[in-house]
């Protein structure tokens, strides 16, 4: 049962033309729970996450986050993405601007802060994620894995309640893959709410709260992870496992 829910989706449909992209979606996640949506591709897991702060609209059902329904366009809403913060698959930074001013700049655009508090936050979260040497860099002179986890960083400057994470490492070089997982699980263990689509199965395995199985726009799945990776209970499941687990 929800003890302390924070984002909730509710009988939530889309559809992309013909294509039926969530079907019925009934998702709850609590206060500091970590939710990893897994899946073949084309199961919606992305479309999923990118519905729970409005990148993408929804044809029927509701979601609310904090007990708010979402809001559909203005301030209400950049408020409300102020508050879910989101980790993308290609890090969206900006290139003309430093690291340092890529964490800052929301801060000072959406929650007011001066910019020498917003700089002085900026490199608390820099330092947390291993990166306060290169705050005077620019993205282009970073790594894929060093972007990304300024990324993460520039997403944790808002103060989110909750941050959604789109396949935040399917980017990256193998070898970079694990510093991010690291940030991440760091936040997983400072009891940061977090819905993470991904393809890597230890970080679902170690950090997740549980696990939530999509196909064909469903979610057939939604346990523990040590109950799903060692007893999955639909032919779904057991068949996407047997394919991934192998290599």
């Amino acid at each position: 049962m929800a003890v302390d829910p924070l984002i909730e989706l509710r009988d939530v449909n889309k559809h992309y033309g013909t294509l039926h992209v969530l079907r019925d979606i009934d998702l709850v996640v609590d206060r500091g729970e970590v939710v990893v949506v897994i899946g073949p591709s084309g199961s919606g897991k992305s479309t999923l996450c990118r519905t729970i702060n409005r990148l993408e609209t929804i044809d029927s059902g509701t979601i609310t986050i904090d007990g708010r329904p979402m809001p559909d366009e203005g301030r209400a809403l950049a408020r409300l993405r102020a508050e879910v913060g989101m980790v993308f698959q290609s890090f969206n930074l900006f290139a003309h601007k430093t690291v340092l001013a890529n964490v800052s700049l929301a801060q000072v655009k959406v929650r007011r802060r001066d910019k020498a508090e917003a700089d002085r936050r900026s490199r608390e979260l820099l330092e947390r994620v291993g990166l306060l040497a290169h705050a005077e860099k620019y993205p282009a002179q970073l790594s894929g894995g060093q972007q990304q986890r300024v990324a993460i960083a520039r997403a944790l400057a808002m103060e989110p309640k909750a941050l959604l994470f789109d396949e935040p490492t399917s980017a990256l070089d193998p070898e970079m893959i694990n510093e991010v997982l690291e940030v991440m699980q760091q936040l997983a263990r400072d009891g940061m709410t977090m819905v993470v689509v991904t393809h890597e199965m230890g970080f679902a395995r170690s950090a997740a709260n549980r696990v939530v199985f999509m196909a064909d726009g469903r979610i057939v799945e939604d346990r523990p992870p040590e109950e799903f990776f060692t007893a999955p209970r639909s032919e779904r499941a057991r068949d996407f496992l047997s394919k991934i687990l192998k290599h």
